[in-house]
């Protein structure tokens, strides 16, 4: 089936038993735990089909590639590969400075953070395995273009990994503590607009989920997916390639 659009949500592949689709920003994976009424990709599906189920999610900031069941035995299927870590994800995201190994392996526990609500840390005492690998794609003056792929699926995993090893996300208000990434900050003799403001090119967690392969839950032929970068992400990568030199 060809990609189409619904709403802002791009529907990458379906059929009688997934459904494949590029999250936006900002949109839930799944209903919210004290306002399900806030737009989430589970409602939004499960209102124009017999049967939807939840099969993994990614954060809210976070864009791109997800996939949900659309059967039982889809659902039973896909979860167990996921339980057993036979399906691959790769991420792309924009990180602070130059890692000194281009390419390379973060097994750090990670736990639920006691001191902040909804965060993690790393803990190697209590914490859950985690692992993620990780390459420099591109490299700018500042920052770093990398392709992670991660092995378990813990909360916020990429992001706490990547902080851990002294590379944060380039905009990451939890862990990084930058809001937004404005063109100001790497362009040389910036000229403000004439309403004084200059507006962010991106105001959210530099990570998109780019790729998945799994077997199929009907055919068992290994399939991938991948989600095109959203606007804000590519406009960031491009301004980078062509200031920050």
């Amino acid at each position: 089936m060809k990609k189409k659009r619904t709403k802002e949500i791009e529907i990458i592949h379906e059929d009688d038993d997934i459904i494949v689709l590029n999250k936006p920003a900002d949109v839930l994976s799944v209903p919210d735990r004290y306002n399900p009424d806030l737009l989430n990709l589970y409602s939004f599906l499960k209102s124009q089909r017999e049967q939807i189920f939840i099969v993994h999610r990614i954060d809210k900031e976070t864009s791109g590639i997800i996939c949900f069941a659309k059967t039982k035995e889809a659902h039973k299927h896909l979860t167990k590969q996921f339980s057993k870590r036979e399906t691959e994800k790769i991420y792309y995201t924009i990180v602070q400075g130059h890692l000194h190994q281009k390419e390379g392996t973060i097994n750090l526990p990670i736990g639920e953070n006691s001191f902040k609500r909804g965060t993690v840390r790393i803990d190697k005492h209590g914490g859950k395995p985690a692992v993620t690998h990780y390459k420099a794609i591109d490299e700018f003056k500042n920052f770093s273009h990398l392709e992670v792929q991660i092995e378990t699926g813990r909360m916020h995993q990429i992001r706490v990994h990547l902080e851990a090893i002294g590379h944060p996300l380039a905009i990451d208000k939890i862990y990084s503590g930058q809001k937004s990434f404005y063109l100001s900050s790497v362009k040389r003799n910036y000229h403000i607009n004439r309403t004084g403001i200059e507006r962010p090119i991106m105001y959210r967690v530099t990570l998109h989920a780019y790729q998945i392969s799994f077997r199929h839950p009907k055919t068992e032929e290994k399939v991938t997916y991948t989600a095109d970068l959203h606007k804000d992400f590519a406009v960031m990568l491009k301004m980078l390639r062509k200031y920050d030199k």
